[in-house]
């Protein structure tokens, strides 16, 4: 029966996905289905810490991450948790040897939201690793399925591939982020300063995270290569849609990425893939 248990909070983990993340779901979709269930109880355990800071604002929301992130450790010791999503990440972490400094590095992000509104160099790059880099390195270890060389040539490029995609987040949500939580994530910018000159700034850092991503991706382990290389293609697609936009659109709406262009972008990769062009 505990097998039955462990398979429902999985399931429980790749539902949060579907409802949270149509990118990141069709990506999971696309890596080998071994890869499948760690990477849902990865994204389950990131997305629920994410709900506490970004929209239980009418509880204690230091409270409720105190609770989160005592109970997970707990989880990790004892190896269960009556919380699926607990449940379900502790048994990947502990399968795959992710180290826990990844774990409380991403807690302390997490709770950088909390208090932080403003970011200057130090605090920006703190708060993306543990909130995107860490996040990308816990997948990486599920990736290499226990090949510390991989992980170690492949680790930089990882930390590269979360970094990029977080930035780009920062960049679509900067209105949602500014309006309804008071953040500036980008570290010495006023939002009411905020021009076309700060804009490529930004974006050329990106561009360089992009690049550099590019070149662990080529050598990802053939099980993982074609879901990342997808979600590396929707970002990028999202990412030139914004580069194409005005500084007061970045300022005045959500740049997306439609549905059916997500199918898309899907299909091209598939196709890329199978005939090894990727």
């Amino acid at each position: 029966m505990m097998d039955l248990f462990t398979k429902t909070t999985f399931d429980c983990a790749k539902l949060i996905t579907q409802a949270y993340s149509t990118s990141f779901t069709l990506g999971i979709k696309t890596l080998d289905k071994s890869l499948h269930e760690p990477i849902y109880a990865i994204y389950g355990f990131v997305r629920y810490a994410d709900e506490i800071v970004d929209t239980f604002h009418q509880w204690d929301r230091a409270a409720l991450l105190n609770r989160f992130e005592k109970d997970t450790f707990q989880s990790l010791e004892e190896g269960i948790s009556l919380n699926p999503v607990l449940h379900a990440f502790q048994n990947v972490v502990n399968a795959y040897k992710i180290d826990h400094e990844y774990i409380k590095a991403f807690l302390y992000s997490m709770r950088m939201d909390l208090t932080e509104t403003t970011y200057d160099q130090q605090k920006y790059e703190t708060y993306i690793y543990g909130s995107a880099e860490v996040v990308g390195l816990m997948c990486l270890k599920v990736f290499c399925q226990h090949s510390n060389a991989d992980f170690d040539h492949l680790k930089t490029a990882a930390c590269k591939l979360g970094s990029a995609f977080q930035k780009v987040n920062f960049l679509r949500d900067m209105k949602s982020d500014h309006e309804e939580r008071g953040r500036v994530y980008f570290p010495k910018v006023d939002y009411t300063q905020f021009n076309d000159h700060i804009k490529k700034s930004i974006e050329t850092d990106i561009q360089s995270d992009f690049d550099q991503a590019y070149e662990g991706i080529v050598n990802l382990p053939d099980n993982a290569r074609m879901g990342v290389y997808l979600a590396y293609v929707y970002y990028l697609q999202l990412f030139e849609k914004i580069k194409g936009a005005s500084f007061q659109a970045v300022k005045s709406e959500r740049i997306r990425i439609p549905n059916p262009t997500k199918l898309l972008l899907l299909t091209k990769t598939y196709f890329q893939f199978r005939l090894k062009t990727i």
